[in-house]
């Protein structure tokens, strides 16, 4: 207990974690602070829950023996989180149908929140904010739903994910965390527990808002160069140079960075850039740069489905190799190949579409949407195979096997990935 007090935590700060939002956040975090802590992994999705009490993680990231910690509990009954005394918020924030953010998630659990914490409980967000949103939100709503005062009876912190789906080698543990506080002692606190966990180590900020804006940044770095990739590729293709062999030449200098040429998907990329462009536009400050990104990367998916319509026939038959939003995950949220699909649909094309990560869990997403799910690859008559994710099962397969596919000699096979020679195909980005 002496060392707690150096730390300037109070007596009765005994660690009992509640998770609120179990997904590619949140598991991480249970499964990693359970190690240390008592730990109550809260998700309304029953059938989430289920899973994971039979030791099962639908998005393949941890195993049977990682699920049963004893000090890990699942729950979906929120009145067992009144026993937690450290909260950490992990739900998503998307956009909604005008790609203005949608806090409703979070505030839908900061209200509820709000109802059952008690004097000395400490807060943490992990969700994509833009700044001010902690601070000039959702505090208020903890503290007049609460009858309670923060800095004073209870501390916020905030802590950004950095989760990259799918990648086994930089997980939670790995990625060096961001950690801020709206006080001494939440700073004290949020330090404590965050370097139990994290090998890579702990960068702190000193205000909330710096941490929120960090966040928008790294994925908007990531936005703007791709779309300046993205309009590099377009080049090339037009004058007929290899696009990949063009940012091969440039990363010979030093200071190059690499990006490569694509359809912008996922929970960070697609999304965080545009929490950036509505906070500077709501403060009067210019998000050109932006929203002309935003502008280029979208319109990569009308130049790949334009040059398929352009190349066949009226009635052509599509096989599409994958549809996750990137490779070796099961993640389909803003994914381009359903984008891609959602155009041909609009051209009366039903494409054929095989990608191993499709399950029953996704056949809500898929509704809107019309193909043919291929389960087993054969032969068939393709008229053109678009190869739309690099998962690690068509890299094994191989171009040959691919091609063979179809029995349609004058096959087409359209590589965006660039997985294999572009000599091999007939189009890559």
């Amino acid at each position: 207990m002496k060392k707690l007090l150096k730390l300037g935590l109070k007596r009765n700060f005994n660690q009992i974690i509640g998770i609120i939002g179990v997904g590619y956040v949140g598991l991480p975090l249970a499964v990693n602070f359970s190690k240390f802590f008592k730990t109550f992994a809260y998700d309304n999705d029953k059938k989430r829950i289920k899973e994971l009490k039979k030791h099962n993680d639908r998005n393949l990231d941890f195993n049977k023996k990682q699920l049963s910690n004893r000090k890990l509990n699942f729950t979906d009954n929120y009145k067992l989180l009144k026993n937690c005394n450290v909260y950490i918020i992990t739900l998503p924030t998307p956009l909604n149908k005008k790609n203005l953010p949608d806090l409703s998630l979070v505030l839908g659990a900061v209200r509820k929140l709000s109802k059952i914490i008690k004097k000395n409980d400490f807060i943490i967000f992990e969700s994509t904010f833009y700044p001010g949103t902690v601070e000039e939100i959702l505090i208020p709503i903890l503290e007049k739903n609460s009858k309670l005062k923060c800095k004073i009876d209870f501390d916020i912190g905030y802590s950004p994910e950095r989760i990259n789906p799918g990648d086994k080698k930089h997980k939670l543990e790995n990625i060096k965390k961001i950690v801020s506080s709206s006080s001494t002692n939440g700073r004290k606190k949020i330090k404590y527990l965050y370097q139990k966990i994290i090998k890579a180590g702990l960068h702190e900020v000193n205000s909330i808002k710096a941490a929120e804006l960090s966040k928008l940044l790294e994925n908007s770095q990531r936005f703007v160069n791709i779309a300046l990739i993205n309009q590099i590729s377009t080049l090339c293709n037009k004058i007929n140079v290899n696009t990949k062999e063009v940012i091969n030449a440039a990363a010979s200098k030093w200071n190059f960075m690499k990006f490569y040429p694509g359809m912008v998907g996922g929970h960070c990329v697609a999304v965080d850039p545009l929490y950036l462009s509505f906070i500077q536009k709501k403060m009067g400050i210019s998000s050109l740069l932006i929203d002309a990104s935003n502008k280029i990367n979208n319109k990569k998916i009308f130049e790949i489905t334009d040059k398929i319509l352009r190349d066949n026939k009226n009635s052509f038959k599509i096989l599409i190799l994958g549809a996750t939003f990137k490779e070796n995950c099961p993640d389909f949220r803003n994914s381009g190949s359903l984008s891609i699909i959602k155009l041909l649909n609009k051209k009366k094309i039903v494409p054929y579409l095989h990608d191993p990560y499709m399950s029953d869990l996704n056949k809500k997403l898929f509704s809107t949407y019309k193909f043919k799910e291929i389960n087993k690859l054969k032969p068939y008559r393709y008229d053109c195979i678009l190869i739309s994710v690099g998962h690690k099962i068509y890299k094994k397969i191989g171009i040959k096997k691919i091609r063979r596919l179809s029995s349609n000699k004058d096959c087409k096979i359209y590589d965006l990935k660039s997985i294999f020679s572009k000599e091999m195909v007939h189009y890559q980005l």
